[in-house]
């Protein structure tokens, strides 16, 4: 079966992507081109001449530029809509094309929402209406991280009792990838409890949204793995908190430990001599080993052939009506250890699960003089 396919957010043509955008929506289109069954057919923009350059790279009739979501539902009918707007209007485009009847399948940008009674919604009204609703994560799909994942079924660590994260920027953003990881290592197990605490002394905006300058978050599952997470505004490797995890990921186990992205935590070699060098994006270090051993993959954490993949398997998914790898129900689950983190610093306590608020507690701590950012002073790069 052949999909229609809509991009609602294009932005500007990405020169030199970065921070505002990274240039999601052209990455999408290229995930779409490069799947079977799929026709790139309508692209929307508030500023139309984005959304005609984005035309032009993937070759979209005049009759398919739009600068209004509801006009491109209503005339085009796509099968297939990706959202790449910034995610505090996330909540509004999705529900609408949620409820417009004319979609099947919807693959949005993290993170979810900007409140946590947003990313629910976005999940309820995609369960009622029958329509897949997928969240970019799309590192699941690294080789690294699929590896890890087989190691650590394969008991090669043994039993898992902590997973660690170094953030970068903060939780909410590059966090969201942190905490989605950690969920697909303990297999979606549900949180019990969230304590956590923050620093926000510097804005720290990202697509308009705020990001604390540093947290450490400490977090127990139901089945009694526990998450220790960190973030850093100046990035992984820092003096700060990231510096004391010095990885993307870390499993450790009773026989040992796995780590997946070791390179971002700096010139710490482990042991393995390695010294300032760059270090392998997978390495495990079993019980009475003495030196760590790199594990080779085909990849390591940062490619935009995940989003490729990503696409893939939710085109596969609806073809097949499997859950999909990105479905929104594992992407609520590392939205509400976010939302849950910034809940506790609110409360100054521990949180326990399931969350029960719809706001988002660092924006209201800010609206409220509660917390009080300066302006920006340094760089944050992610």
């Amino acid at each position: 079966m052949a999909y229609t396919v809509a991009v609602i957010g294009t932005g500007a043509e990405p020169d030199d992507p970065g921070r505002d955008g990274y240039a999601m929506a052209y990455h999408h289109a290229a995930g779409y081109e490069n799947t079977e069954n799929c026709d790139l057919v309508a692209c929307v923009d508030i500023v139309r001449a984005n959304a005609e350059a984005f035309a032009d790279e993937f070759e979209i009739g005049q009759d398919g530029i739009f600068e209004e979501y509801a006009a491109m539902l209503e005339a085009v009918e796509p099968d297939v809509v990706s959202v790449c707007v910034p995610p505090s209007i996330h909540e509004r485009i999705v529900v609408d094309c949620i409820r417009s009847g004319v979609v099947e399948a919807i693959h949005c940008e993290k993170p979810m929402a900007d409140t946590y009674g947003g990313a629910r919604l976005m999940v309820q009204e995609a369960d009622r209406h029958d329509v897949q609703l997928t969240f970019n994560h799309q590192r699941r799909f690294s080789d690294a991280v699929r590896t890890a994942k087989e190691l650590l079924d394969g008991g090669e660590i043994g039993e898992l009792e902590r997973v660690e994260f170094a953030a970068p920027v903060g939780i909410f953003d590059y966090g969201s990838h942190s905490f989605d990881l950690c969920n697909y290592f303990v297999d979606e197990t549900a949180g019990e409890w969230v304590l956590a605490q923050i620093d926000y002394s510097e804005e720290n905006l990202l697509f308009g949204a705020h990001n604390e300058n540093q947290a450490i978050v400490h977090w127990e599952y139901e089945n009694g793995v526990h998450g220790l997470g960190t973030s850093d505004s100046d990035g992984v490797g820092s003096r700060g908190p990231t510096g004391a995890v010095g990885c993307h990921n870390r499993l450790v186990g009773t026989r040992g430990v796995i780590e997946v992205g070791p390179a971002a935590g700096g010139s710490d070699d482990g042991g393995d001599g390695g010294g300032d060098r760059e270090l392998p994006p997978l390495r495990i270090r079993r019980a009475g080993d003495e030196t760590w051993t790199a594990v080779e993959t085909d990849d390591g954490l940062h490619s935009w052939a995940f989003v490729d993949r990503a696409i893939a398997d939710l085109v596969r998914c609806l073809e097949t009506d499997d859950e999909p790898e990105l479905c929104a129900r594992n992407a609520l689950n590392a939205t509400e250890l976010i939302f849950a983190a910034w809940e506790s610093s609110r409360r100054r306590g521990r949180v326990d699960l399931p969350l029960e608020i719809g706001d988002n507690p660092l924006e209201a701590m800010v609206e409220t003089g509660e917390v009080t950012p300066g302006p920006t002073t340094g760089t944050n790069e992610e």
